[in-house]
């Protein structure tokens, strides 16, 4: 097991992911076909061209579910209890095929868990970059995360 504790995480902790990825065709065909998501924006490069993109552009959610599962290795990995939520997603730039991505956690704040004494909560903000270190996707997430004194043995 490799993810932190509560105790473990301290605001101003940045966690840099060594899992990087090309993204490929595939990637973005399969991703967006399983969540039913007809958009010609990832399907239909005829369409894509002729949109401000110029070309098809990846799916956004494929984009954030990459980058925060490749923060679950460094962060919570058989640590965490369940998400509590998402906000302030933001995606100020398109991922294309081809694009490597990388990303990077940071700690934001915690506290103790009001509704369980063996949790508590912590907000982490991730971010994705492109090659050209373009950021592609932003969020900010809060986890309840297992205490040390409350770990399954």
């Amino acid at each position: 097991m490799s993810g932190k504790y509560y105790e473990e995480l301290e605001p101003g902790m940045v966690f840099k992911h060594v899992v990087t990825r090309t993204v490929t065709d595939i990637d973005n065909i399969l991703f967006t076909t399983l969540a039913h998501n007809d958009q010609p924006l990832h399907l239909d490069d005829e369409f894509s061209k002729k949109t401000l993109h110029g070309t098809r552009v990846v799916n956004s959610l494929w984009t954030l579910s990459f980058i925060g599962g490749i923060s679950v290795r460094d962060t919570t990995l058989g640590t965490t209890l369940g998400n509590l939520g998402y906000e302030e997603i933001r995606f100020p730039n398109p991922v294309r095929i081809g694009d490597t991505l990388r990303g990077e956690t940071h700690i934001v704040s915690k506290r103790e868990s009001k509704k369980h004494p063996t949790a508590g909560i912590v907000i982490f903000k991730h971010y994705g970059y492109n090659q050209r270190d373009e950021v592609v996707v932003t969020a900010v997430r809060a986890g309840l995360m297992m205490k040390k004194s409350g770990a399954v043995r």
